[in-house]
């Protein structure tokens, strides 16, 4: 059974909202995930630390919402192959709209940018389409 936690939910999307904001502000950088992470080890020397503060952030954030007892719920039973499947045609349609959902759908929406809303609202038809296909024609567990 899915429960809906509107006070977790709220509290999440306010530190992804203030994350961005604080690397826009201080940084001058858009808060695109996998372009963060992507380019640590090409990116020019003093453009690194800042990144690999970022990466950590993320790493650091979930160790303390598990630590204080959140719920990490492990997806059990769902064919690993559809899961390598799942993450290699993400990072093949990250790398096809110059961006993450992070980057689109939270930083470039909230820049109006025509090209995010689009981007954004592609992501959203393709995993609406997935979901279908998944759980209806390929019976996929929920």
């Amino acid at each position: 059974m899915h429960h809906f936690t509107p006070w977790t939910a709220l509290a999440g999307g306010l530190l992804i909202g203030a994350a961005a904001v604080l690397l826009l502000f201080f940084n001058g950088r858009i808060a695109g995930i996998s372009g963060i992470a992507g380019r640590i080890a090409t990116a020019a020397r003093g453009d690194r630390a800042w990144r690999w503060a970022f990466v950590a952030g993320l790493l650091a954030g979930a160790g303390v919402w598990a630590a204080c007892g959140g719920a990490t719920p492990v997806r059990e039973g769902f064919p690993r192959g559809v899961l390598v499947a799942a993450g290699l045609l993400v990072g093949y349609g990250t790398a096809l709209s110059n961006g993450c959902t992070s980057g689109h759908g939270v930083c470039g929406m909230a820049r109006l940018s025509r090209r995010s809303i689009a981007a954004t609202a592609t992501f959203l038809a393709v995993a609406v389409a997935t979901t279908f296909v998944a759980r209806h024609l390929l019976g996929v567990p929920a």
